[in-house]
């Protein structure tokens, strides 16, 4: 039987994905990413949304200004692992004032099995802030709709980018030692 906890943990990808679909976005960039995996698995499903596999997350921060520029909304989907790829590119989104939505799952913080995610990990957040993103994390998961919410009208009514980065304590803890 789930606790409330489990449970909480295993919906929000769904509530993400509830967001989406009621702010119209129709571009959804990823990197594949076990964190994402659900929500990445019903954007493909979903008819509205046209879902792509990156090579790499800065591919998704272009991909989306064109997106902007040509009417539609989207989202970039990434682990924490990914941000340091995108720094350069962000540029283009403060100068130009464009609206960008990004969806971080964190790694190398809480309950952190691999040593090689615990420095971008760390510094995620700032990193973001520095390249004039406005971050907001979350560490509950009955918090992610309000959230993700919130930060998807912050980015398309200010039209600013945006990041919701969502902690290792939402996604639960990673144990591939088993």
């Amino acid at each position: 039987m789930q606790t409330d906890q489990q449970t909480r943990a295993t919906v929000w990808p769904d509530q993400i994905f509830d967001v989406l679909k009621e702010a119209d976005i129709s571009q959804v960039a990823y990197v594949p990413d076990a964190g994402h995996a659900k929500l990445i698995n019903r954007c493909q499903a979903e008819k509205s949304m046209r879902t792509v596999s990156l090579t790499t997350e800065e591919e998704g921060v272009a991909m989306l200004a064109g997106s902007w520029m040509g009417g539609a909304k989207g989202v970039l989907l990434m682990q924490s692992s990914g941000v340091g790829n995108c720094i350069n590119m962000l540029s283009m989104f403060e100068e130009c004032r464009l609206p960008l939505l990004m969806i971080v799952t964190m790694r190398g913080v809480w309950g952190e099995f691999n040593p090689w995610q615990v420095a971008m990990g760390g510094s995620t957040a700032a990193a973001l802030e520095n390249a004039g993103v406005i971050v907001h994390s979350v560490d509950r998961a009955e918090d992610v709709r309000e959230t993700v919410h919130a930060c998807t009208a912050l980015a398309f009514n200010t039209q600013r980018p945006v990041a919701v980065l969502i902690q290792q304590r939402v996604i639960g803890f990673k144990n591939w030692s088993k």
